[in-house]
């Protein structure tokens, strides 16, 4: 099984490529480029081979990284991967959250009776959803929350945008910037895709002194390491359906 892994920078493609690495002393390959500056890294464990791609920031770069990778090799699965911020006290700082939806949540448009996302509007879809049982068994074997992760386009920064959010998406556990544009280009190629978050702040207002960015990459790394041989099961189980 083949699978690809998105992050939106660097350092979360060094975490993600930490955790999957079998030999922890091992420096594993170089990174390559492929056409439009993206950056991706192979790693290859018993089972499964992960491309890990650094797709860039925000839902439009991301779709575009992921849309670019699978048109150059063939994939069996698509995992957005990265930091974000957490749904207080679901998702507490330093946890992880695993979609059982992938959620496009400002996406649409502002009326007098308030947000009516792209589906209410008839112009397509706002949510994706992850293969229920490769969600549950990824949530499982990495201690992580189980809830709708958001895509943002502008990171909430105030109380009241959280409680807006919060109201419209009572279940969500985390909100990242990238996952739906991940989502929306495994689907265009036909691919289940999955989305994992290592919380590094809260929803809220914007506290740049509260964050914990280190504690969220090391979770993101310590998932990985047990993440790798569940993709691998659920591949091989589900490689000739």
């Amino acid at each position: 099984m083949r699978a690809l892994v998105v992050t939106a920078v660097v350092a979360e493609a060094d975490s993600v490529s930490t955790g999957l690495t079998p030999h922890p002393d091992s420096p594993g390959p170089e990174p390559r480029t492929l056409p439009g500056g993206y950056l991706i890294t192979r790693r290859d464990l018993p089972g499964i081979a992960f491309d890990v791609l650094v797709g860039g920031v925000g839902p439009a770069a991301a779709a575009a990284g992921t849309a670019t990778a699978l048109a150059l090799a063939d994939y069996q699965l698509v995992v957005s991967a990265g930091i974000g911020g957490g749904f207080e006290p679901a998702a507490p700082l330093g946890s992880l959250v695993v979609a059982d939806a992938i959620v496009a949540a400002d996406l649409g448009a502002e009326t007098p009776e308030g947000f009516l996302d792209v589906s209410a509007l008839g112009f397509g879809h706002s949510v994706h959803l992850p293969p229920t049982e490769l969600a549950a068994r990824a949530a499982e074997a990495t201690g992580a929350l189980l809830a709708p992760v958001l895509t943002v386009s502008t990171v909430t920064g105030t109380a009241a945008r959280a409680a807006e959010l919060a109201a419209r998406h009572p279940m969500a556990g985390a909100e990242a910037m990238e996952g739906f544009g991940v989502a929306e280009a495994a689907a265009a190629h036909g691919l289940p895709v999955l989305e994992i978050r290592a919380v590094s702040n809260a929803v809220g207002p914007r506290d740049r002194d509260a964050w914990r960015i280190g504690d969220a990459l090391d979770a993101l790394t310590a998932g990985f390491r047990v993440l790798g041989p569940v993709l691998a099961n659920w591949g091989e189980r589900h490689e000739h359906r």
